[in-house]
């Protein structure tokens, strides 16, 4: 039987891969709030971070009927393809991944048995099932260490610098090849460096202010005059969220950044203010991946999307600071 929403539009169908991690909840909780859509979300729950905290980011959606999980792991073709064979889904939004980095550097296969055939596998159960919309979390590590600032999705990046964005790199590409050759609409979505609530704990914003809050010294690779274009979880929302309904071409490219950057060294001081402690800083050499800038062109997504990011470093911090706060009584 088909769900009716209050609104009286019968509900479509969506499936989110890694909708219990740190973008996806937030996904789930958009998507959810509509009233319109039916949302299973696929997750494994793997031990890169603890699996309470995911469990928890959708904890609050195990009583909704529009809600689903589905506990599995893409690497398996044959899990994939059996949540699709039971479900109709409209749309795709493929977030699952192993993230990061400096762990890639340690364990690269792994890297790209998920990240790479895992996408794979979600291709070619859509191109088997009809699903006509897939959106791919890609990131801003795609471009390494680029010259021309600010990135451009039209730059080029056969030259990344880390296993983790040389997986990312091939998911776009293999986003391009079914597009063209089964007539999927593809939408690679270039992540900058999100946060806000419920971000991973390993991310540099959540594990700076655990530490400085503990009084503990926080690493600062470099001198500090490395730059990022942080960007806000709830802009990025509105990205993927439009990416969801985006139809005017049958692949594309969107970086979603603040773009806006900010030194290392003023991010740490941005964070001190609002906990009101002074960090620690243990200064370490550069680690190898890391790039020295990242920097988002979004007038692409400004233009196709309507993408218009609000939130400004200055104004995120304080925010995710709040909720920080809040984790720790």
């Amino acid at each position: 039987m088909k769900l009716i929403a209050r609104n009286n539009i019968v509900n479509k169908k969506i499936l989110v891969t890694g909708g219990a991690g740190f973008i996806g909840s937030h996904l789930v909780d958009k998507l959810l709030a509509e009233n319109v859509w039916q949302v299973t979300v696929v997750d494994n729950f793997n031990e890169f971070y603890a699996p309470a905290i995911k469990r928890a980011n959708i904890s609050k959606h195990s009583d909704n009927p529009n809600f689903s999980l589905a506990e599995a792991d893409i690497c398996s073709a044959e899990a994939v393809r059996e949540i699709f064979a039971e479900n109709s889904f409209d749309a795709i939004v493929h977030l699952a991944a192993w993230a990061g980095v400096r762990p890639s550097l340690l364990n690269p296969k792994l890297y790209t048995e998920v990240n790479v055939s895992g996408t794979l596998n979600l291709l070619e159960a859509a191109k088997e099932f009809g699903v006509k919309q897939f959106v791919f979390g890609s990131s801003s590590s795609v471009y390494g260490i680029n010259s021309k600032i600010p990135f451009s999705e039209d730059d080029k990046i056969s030259h990344p610098i880390s296993p983790y964005a040389a997986t990312k790199a091939a998911g776009e590409l293999l986003c391009h090849t079914f597009s063209h050759l089964y007539d999927l609409r593809t939408v690679c979505l270039r992540f900058f460096t999100v946060y806000g609530a419920r971000q991973r704990p390993d991310l540099a914003i959540h594990k700076f202010s655990k530490l400085i809050w503990e009084g503990k010294p926080i690493q600062m690779f470099g001198d500090g005059t490395t730059r990022r274009d942080y960007t806000f979880v709830d802009d990025i929302i509105q990205g993927v969220r439009a990416a969801i309904d985006y139809d005017r071409s049958n692949y594309e490219i969107f970086n979603l950044g603040e773009s806006q950057t900010i030194e290392l060294k003023e991010l740490i001081e941005l964070i001190e203010q609002n906990i009101g402690k002074k960090a620690i800083i243990e200064r370490k050499p550069m680690q190898p991946g890391d790039v020295p800038l990242t920097f988002a062109d979004i007038s692409k997504a400004r233009e196709l999307l309507n993408y218009n990011p609000t939130t400004k470093i200055e104004q995120g911090i304080p925010k995710f600071v709040e909720w920080f706060v809040k984790t720790q009584k």
